[in-house]
Protein backbone atom coordinates (compact mmCIF):
# COMPACT_ATOMS: atom_id res chain seq x y z
CA UNK A 1 0.00 0.00 0.00
CA UNK A 2 1.21 3.48 -0.92
CA UNK A 3 -0.17 6.81 0.32
CA UNK A 4 -0.16 9.75 -2.11
CA UNK A 5 -0.58 13.09 -0.37
CA UNK A 6 -2.75 15.86 -1.81
CA UNK A 7 -3.56 19.30 -0.42
CA UNK A 8 -7.11 20.46 -1.16
CA UNK A 9 -8.62 23.58 0.40
CA UNK A 10 -6.40 23.49 3.50
CA UNK A 11 -6.99 19.75 3.98
CA UNK A 12 -4.31 17.09 3.84
CA UNK A 13 -5.72 14.22 1.81
CA UNK A 14 -4.39 10.65 1.66
CA UNK A 15 -4.99 8.76 -1.57
CA UNK A 16 -4.57 5.06 -0.86
CA UNK A 17 -2.98 3.28 -3.80
CA UNK A 18 -2.75 -0.49 -3.70
CA UNK A 19 -2.92 -3.33 -6.22
CA UNK A 20 -5.12 -5.38 -3.90
CA UNK A 21 -7.71 -5.27 -1.16
CA UNK A 22 -6.72 -3.05 1.78
CA UNK A 23 -9.88 -3.39 3.85
CA UNK A 24 -11.29 -6.87 4.38
CA UNK A 25 -12.53 -6.53 7.96
CA UNK A 26 -13.69 -3.81 10.32
CA UNK A 27 -10.31 -4.10 12.05
CA UNK A 28 -8.55 -3.29 8.77
CA UNK A 29 -10.67 -0.15 8.51
CA UNK A 30 -9.85 0.82 12.09
CA UNK A 31 -6.13 0.28 11.47
CA UNK A 32 -6.23 2.38 8.30
CA UNK A 33 -8.11 5.32 9.79
CA UNK A 34 -5.93 5.28 12.90
CA UNK A 35 -2.77 5.21 10.81
CA UNK A 36 -3.96 8.09 8.62
CA UNK A 37 -5.18 10.11 11.59
CA UNK A 38 -1.86 9.87 13.40
CA UNK A 39 -0.04 10.92 10.22
CA UNK A 40 -2.09 14.12 10.19
CA UNK A 41 -4.46 13.44 7.31
CA UNK A 42 -7.91 15.08 7.25
CA UNK A 43 -9.43 13.05 4.44
CA UNK A 44 -8.90 9.69 2.74
CA UNK A 45 -9.48 8.61 -0.84
CA UNK A 46 -10.00 4.88 -1.18
CA UNK A 47 -10.76 2.93 -4.34
CA UNK A 48 -13.67 0.51 -4.50
CA UNK A 49 -11.37 -2.33 -5.58
CA UNK A 50 -9.35 -1.87 -2.38
CA UNK A 51 -12.40 -2.68 -0.25
CA UNK A 52 -13.86 -6.14 0.18
CA UNK A 53 -17.08 -6.63 -1.84
CA UNK A 54 -18.80 -7.49 1.47
CA UNK A 55 -18.58 -3.77 2.35
CA UNK A 56 -21.20 -3.04 -0.32
CA UNK A 57 -23.68 -5.55 1.15
CA UNK A 58 -25.25 -3.37 3.83
CA UNK A 59 -26.96 -6.33 5.53
CA UNK A 60 -23.71 -7.48 7.15
CA UNK A 61 -23.09 -4.03 8.73
CA UNK A 62 -19.41 -3.97 7.75
CA UNK A 63 -19.79 -0.62 5.99
CA UNK A 64 -21.44 0.87 9.07
CA UNK A 65 -18.67 -0.34 11.37
CA UNK A 66 -15.91 1.02 9.15
CA UNK A 67 -17.60 4.34 8.39
CA UNK A 68 -18.33 4.87 12.08
CA UNK A 69 -14.59 4.72 12.77
CA UNK A 70 -13.90 7.38 10.14
CA UNK A 71 -16.61 9.50 11.75
CA UNK A 72 -15.19 8.95 15.25
CA UNK A 73 -11.79 10.17 14.07
CA UNK A 74 -13.49 13.06 12.23
CA UNK A 75 -11.85 11.94 9.02
CA UNK A 76 -13.68 12.44 5.76
CA UNK A 77 -13.72 9.53 3.31
CA UNK A 78 -14.22 9.41 -0.42
CA UNK A 79 -14.68 6.05 -2.12
CA UNK A 80 -13.92 6.07 -5.85
CA UNK A 81 -15.49 3.49 -8.13
CA UNK A 82 -18.29 2.44 -10.44
CA UNK A 83 -21.29 1.99 -8.18
CA UNK A 84 -23.83 1.64 -11.01
CA UNK A 85 -23.23 -2.12 -11.06
CA UNK A 86 -24.81 -2.57 -7.63
CA UNK A 87 -28.50 -3.38 -7.81
CA UNK A 88 -29.33 -3.05 -4.12
CA UNK A 89 -31.85 -0.25 -3.58
CA UNK A 90 -30.66 0.20 0.00
CA UNK A 91 -27.05 0.66 -1.18
CA UNK A 92 -28.12 3.13 -3.87
CA UNK A 93 -30.11 5.05 -1.25
CA UNK A 94 -27.16 4.97 1.13
CA UNK A 95 -24.82 6.34 -1.54
CA UNK A 96 -27.34 9.04 -2.48
CA UNK A 97 -27.77 10.16 1.13
CA UNK A 98 -24.03 10.00 1.86
CA UNK A 99 -23.29 12.21 -1.13
CA UNK A 100 -25.57 14.92 0.27
CA UNK A 101 -23.09 15.42 3.11
CA UNK A 102 -19.33 15.82 3.37
CA UNK A 103 -18.28 13.00 5.69
CA UNK A 104 -18.52 10.05 3.28
CA UNK A 105 -18.83 10.45 -0.47
CA UNK A 106 -18.96 8.03 -3.37
CA UNK A 107 -17.59 9.33 -6.69
CA UNK A 108 -16.76 7.94 -10.11
CA UNK A 109 -13.22 9.32 -10.42
CA UNK A 110 -10.42 10.70 -8.29
CA UNK A 111 -10.48 13.80 -10.50
CA UNK A 112 -13.88 14.66 -8.98
CA UNK A 113 -12.29 14.64 -5.54
CA UNK A 114 -9.22 16.62 -6.46
CA UNK A 115 -11.24 19.30 -8.29
CA UNK A 116 -14.13 19.53 -5.81
CA UNK A 117 -14.27 22.36 -3.31
CA UNK A 118 -15.14 21.55 0.27
CA UNK A 119 -18.59 22.58 1.41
Amino acid sequence: MKIKTHHINNLTVAEIVSPGVVITTAEDGIDLVGNLYYQGFDKAILYEENITPAFFDLKNRLAGEILQKFSNYRMKLVIVGDFTKYESKSLKDFIFESNKGTTVNFVASVTEVLNKSEK
